[in-house]
């Protein structure tokens, strides 16, 4: 058997405790169950991260940055309408894929309420600092009008939460969302 260095050892940790928080969010998340899940003990887990709230930051900083990448390769020297197919569908595939994606993205935003209901807000400049990164990678390519920008990140969360709930891809609440429902949204936006 191939011995693991601690990059990996780290890294295959980041994806444990991603696929552990999507499914149970921060607070009913334990270390043991990520632990567990990696095959590691739990010292060894706080060897690499000095506890859970540095971990679920990690998870949230690597969620936002791997979200920023599919948005800045999908919208790569394109912009306005070709931007908004071509992101909306890059995002489309990444949730259908990968949906711990979608599902650590819900427990981020729940996360932050939750911590600073409790006086921490260091989880919620953190999210929201993706948050604003997302924005910002979207916004050129969509021609840089605030209200577009506004509209195609309102529809994104929109989606998130049908998805999350679980709607099926033919019921009647996603008429209207298509890529082109998205981009004449986008149009019509005073």
């Amino acid at each position: 058997m191939v011995r693991m260095s601690a990059e990996e050892r780290r890294e295959s940790v980041i994806r444990a405790a991603t696929a552990e928080f999507a499914r149970g969010g921060y607070f009913g998340t334990s270390t043991e169950a990520i632990a567990k899940r990696v095959g590691v003990s739990q010292p060894y887990l706080f060897r690499l991260f000095p506890s859970k709230k540095a971990l679920f930051l990690e998870v949230v900083q690597r969620c936002m940055d791997d979200l920023v990448r599919v948005f800045e390769e999908a919208g790569e020297g394109l912009e306005g309408e070709e931007a908004v197919h071509a992101i909306g569908d890059a995002y489309t595939r990444v949730i259908s894929e990968r949906p711990e994606q979608l599902l650590m993205q819900m427990q981020m935003y729940v996360a932050v309420a939750s911590a600073e209901q409790a006086g921490d807000r260091e989880l919620g400049e953190a999210v929201r600092a993706g948050w604003m990164r997302l924005w910002d990678t979207v916004h050129g390519p969509l021609g840089a009008e605030v209200d577009g920008t506004t509209t195609f990140m309102a529809y994104g969360m929109l989606i998130n939460c049908l998805v999350a709930m679980g709607f099926p891809a033919d019921h009647r609440v996603w008429e209207g969302l298509s890529p082109q429902a998205l981009a004449e949204g986008s149009e019509r936006t005073p």
